[in-house]
Parts: C-alpha cells; sequence; structure tokens
C-alpha cells in the first residue's frame, strides 16, 4: 500500500468510526435530561465553528464570489439536514436512522446521472444493493416502523437527500480551496443557520449543564464536527463520490457495536450476517471499479 492510499485508507476509516459512533451520542445529548433539540444541534456547530476559525484565519486562499457563495449554500443545507436527523431521532432509533442512510449511495446516483457530475458504474450500483441488503440484515429486529415513527422515518430520508446534495455542492465547488478554509466556512454556516433558528424557537439550554448530555456534545463538537468534517473533505476531493458515500454502509456497524458496549445490547444472529454482506458489498463495488480503471 503506497503512502497516499494509507492516508485515504485513514480518513475512510477516521470518518467512518467518528460518524457511527455519533448516533450514540446525539441520543444521549438529546435525551432524557439532556438538551432541547435545536439547542444541541446549534451548540455542536458553534463550538466546533469556534474551534476552526482561529485555526483558518492564518490560511490563505479564502474563497470569494459564487465559490463562496457556493459553501455557505452548502452550510445551511448541512444544518438543514442535521435538524432533519436530529428531529428524526426523536422519533426512530439512531440503529433506523443509520439504516436509512444506507439509501444515500443510491440516491447520488440517481442525482449523479441526472446532473452528469460523475460516472456511475454497474459495480458501484450492485456494490450499493448488496451493501444495503447487509445493511437491512444488520438491523432487520430494529426495523419495525409503526405509525408514529413514519414521520420520523421521512424526515432522516429528507436528510439523507439534502446531505448528497450538500455533498455534491463541496465536490464541484470546494477543489480549489484549502480544506480547512472549506471546512470552517461550511462549519460557520451550519451554525450560523442553526443558531438563527435556536433564537426564532426561543429553546434555551438547561441549567446548570448536565454532564453526560455535555460530554456528548463536546464529542459531537470536536470529533463529529471538526476532526471528522475536516477528514471527509479531505478525502472527498481525492476520491469519487460514490466511494465515499460507502461511508454510509459502515455506520451502522459501528453504531450497532457501539450499542452492545454502551447500553449494552444483544447482537442477534442475523447482526454477524448483515455485516459480512455489507463488507461484502463495498467489496463488490470496489474491486469492479479497479477492473473499469484497469
Amino acid at each position: 500500500m503506497t503512502s497516499n492510499s494509507l492516508k485515504l485508507a485513514l480518513a475512510y476509516l477516521l470518518c467512518a468510526l467518528v460518524w457511527g459512533t455519533t448516533w450514540f451520542a446525539i441520543r444521549v445529548n438529546i435525551g432524557e435530561g439532556g438538551y432541547p433539540t435545536i439547542t444541541a444541534v446549534a451548540a455542536r456547530f458553534l463550538i466546533a465553528g469556534a474551534l476552526l476559525v482561529p485555526l483558518a484565519v492564518r490560511v490563505r486562499g479564502w474563497p470569494r464570489g459564487r465559490t463562496l457563495a457556493w459553501l455557505v449554500l452548502a452550510g445551511a443545507l448541512d444544518a438543514a439536514s442535521y435538524l432533519l436527523v436530529y428531529v428524526g431521532e426523536e422519533r426512530v432509533s439512531g440503529g433506523v436512522a443509520a439504516v436509512l442512510f444506507g439509501t444515500q449511495p443510491l440516491i447520488f446516483a440517481v442525482l449523479a446521472t441526472a446532473t452528469r457530475t460523475e460516472p456511475i458504474s454497474r459495480a458501484d450500483l450492485l456494490g450499493a444493493l448488496v451493501s444495503l441488503g447487509g445493511v437491512a440484515l444488520l438491523f432487520y429486529d430494529r426495523l419495525e416502523v409503526s405509525a408514529a415513527q413514519g414521520v420520523g422515518v421521512l424526515l432522516v430520508l429528507a436528510a439523507v437527500a439534502v446531505s448528497t446534495v450538500y455533498s455534491m455542492i463541496m465536490k464541484r465547488h470546494a477543489a480549489e480551496v484549502p480544506t480547512l478554509v472549506a471546512t470552517t466556512i461550511f462549519i460557520g454556516a451550519t451554525a450560523a443557520t442553526l443558531t438563527f433558528a435556536a433564537v426564532i424557537v426561543g429553546a434555551a439550554p438547561p441549567w446548570p449543564p448536565p454532564a453526560r448530555a455535555t460530554i456528548a456534545l463536546a464529542y459531537l463538537a470536536v470529533f463529529g464536527s471538526v476532526v471528522a468534517f475536516f477528514a471527509y473533505f479531505w478525502l472527498l476531493r481525492r476520491v469519487r463520490m460514490i466511494t465515499a458515500s460507502t461511508l454510509v454502509f459502515v455506520f451502522p456497524i459501528v453504531a450497532l457495536l457501539t450499542d452492545h458496549l454502551w447500553e449494552p445490547m444483544k447482537i442477534a444472529s442475523n447482526a454477524y450476517v448483515g455485516v459480512a454482506v455489507t463488507l461484502l458489498g463495498l467489496v463488490l463495488s470496489l474491486l469492479g471499479r479497479t477492473r473499469t480503471t484497469a
């Protein structure tokens, strides 16, 4: 493995491990005795932005004009996506939300074909379908959706579509912008949008801050926003977007293990089969891509 390939693999794994654990952290952050939903998500990105700005102001290459506008739009869409996820997780479990995000590569395949963002091969589609089946097996015993949960499912699916659009914008318009600068503008726009929404709603944070929920908030801000988004945008400009989108198939595996370690939750036998099928789908997609480019 070359040095560049190792860096790509490490960035991919970092995103998978961090974002795979954020489903549990979000539940802790907004659960019983925690923060109001909109306050929690706004505080997460305000903290992240405050950490990034002092680092990014020293970097040259800040965009102007249309490029800046596109990055701000992407950040605003990210705010909408995260708000949909947080509100959705009030109604469905993190596991179900993670499964629903497994539809992202298929949504991207449709949008990429329509907008000609990048070519989609049969191997990409086959791998996505196989991995999606594996994810469904992984959470088969947690996928029952009642009428009350239907709204939550729709909210998360809407978040998937919105996150796919902002990823496409970042892929197209952030390629020439330093990663730290692009991440700062993106998260800054997210924070501003969510803060405005929180002020309109008038949701005050709890006082004194609950310890467990505040620890979860700090993890979501530092690792789930600053570290993971930096790694994701660095990865996004170096690989095809369909490759980056396969991360959503790894999230449920990490989420399952996290639930098992912290809640704790018994892992059913079908979960192990689901892990194997999910990874098989990723292998099929990568092998098919290698043959195409050979």
